[in-house]
């Protein structure tokens, strides 16, 4: 694998390895473009199968977040860290703390927060080494909550723009994966009367949402050809690609994972089966936001109406790709492009 290749076909601007051999850690951090601001992104903890996986991952992941934020309207670049290992492991201080040290040697380029496999404790043993880390207690926290609203406004807006009518409570949503933020959107969607079906690989996650909300549940791969209106993927990525497109029945797909498309030729394949998809980073931009409101001292409810505007900023790139005939994953992409290419041309008027 060619990784100086791999930086400049998608413009990444650093990545940094960092190894603790005597604890066990082995971490990558992705810096993809600082242009609107210092790159932020959350760290995962996964255990990939290789190396040059984790790597792939943390390219596309840090990409993912430097056009979240340009369609977001922050001040932000894009970035993302991978830890590589058991994510279960209930040894983490020394893990954390070395995570910690690797991001502070990017001294402020990079801000971290809380992703898949990590936790706001993880982030507290990460901040001992580093003051570049959000989402920790006693700033804004858990960002699940505010990203799952910003999902469910985001399948209001794919609701309008199908069917004419942003209400929920006549449409079957089925959500994959259901953490902490597949929770959240659950709550949500009962709350307004969606029939909703779940599945998620841990067993305990669906016994809680079943206990919890009026759900039904299927296993596996079994989400995918369920006959609903919106199928959210709230789990990992690569959910959309050659084999679940040939039996997904949704009208519409619309969740909070991240880079659900396992390529990018699959979102014209969504569009060609006239299903309607709310590019990922647009719609799951509300964790971003959680914590960009933290850095400025924003509160709670603010960081919500900011989330909230995912309903509006969806509907005009979906008016944008019936305008051009392109894509609705094309038409994200060209306005975070334009956005970014804008402020890039800014002239700084002090000294």
């Amino acid at each position: 694998m060619d990784i100086f290749e791999r930086l400049v076909s998608a413009g990444h601007e650093q990545v940094s390895f960092w190894s603790e051999p005597e604890i066990g850690y082995r971490g990558i951090i992705a810096i993809h473009d600082t242009t609107l601001g210092p790159a932020l992104g959350g760290t995962r903890f996964w255990n990939y199968a290789t190396d040059e996986e984790a790597l792939i991952d943390v390219l596309r992941l840090a990409q993912g977040m430097t056009y979240k934020a340009a369609l977001a309207g922050v001040n932000l670049g894009g970035g993302k860290s991978v830890i590589i290992g058991d994510n279960k492991t209930v040894r983490r201080e020394m893990t954390f703390r070395a995570h910690g040290r690797a991001v502070e040697s990017l001294r402020g380029r990079y801000i971290t927060a809380e992703d898949v496999g990590t936790t706001v404790d993880d982030m507290e043993y990460v901040r001992m080494e580093t003051d570049s880390v959000v989402g920790v207690h006693g700033g804004s926290g858990d960002p699940s909550p505010v990203t799952a609203y910003g999902v469910y406004q985001g399948i209001k807006a794919c609701a309008m723009m199908r069917y004419g009518d942003a209400d929920l409570s006549h449409r079957s949503v089925a959500v994959q994966g259901v953490g902490n933020v597949g929770y959240h959107l659950c709550s949500l969607l009962a709350e307004e009367g969606a029939r909703i079906t779940v599945t998620d690989i841990d067993p305990d996650r669906v016994a809680r949402v079943e206990e919890q909300f009026d759900v039904e549940s299927v296993t596996g791969a079994d989400i995918y050809g369920i006959d609903v209106d919106i199928f959210a993927p709230c789990a990992l990525g690569s959910v959309i690609n050659d084999d679940t497109l040939e039996v997904l029945r949704a009208d519409i797909v619309a969740g909070a994972a991240n880079n659900q498309l396992a390529e990018g030729r699959h979102g014209s394949a969504l569009e060609e089966r006239k299903i309607l998809y709310a590019p990922d980073y647009v719609i799951n931009a509300g964790g971003l936001i959680n914590v960009y409101g933290e850095i400025r001292d924003w509160s709670s409810e603010r960081s919500l109406r900011k989330a909230a505007e995912i309903y509006a900023t969806l509907l005009r790139i979906f008016e944008r790709a019936e305008d051009e005939g392109v894509s609705t994953a094309d038409a994200a992409d060209r306005v975070a492009r334009h956005r970014i290419e804008e402020v890039r041309h800014l002239h700084r008027t002090w000294v």
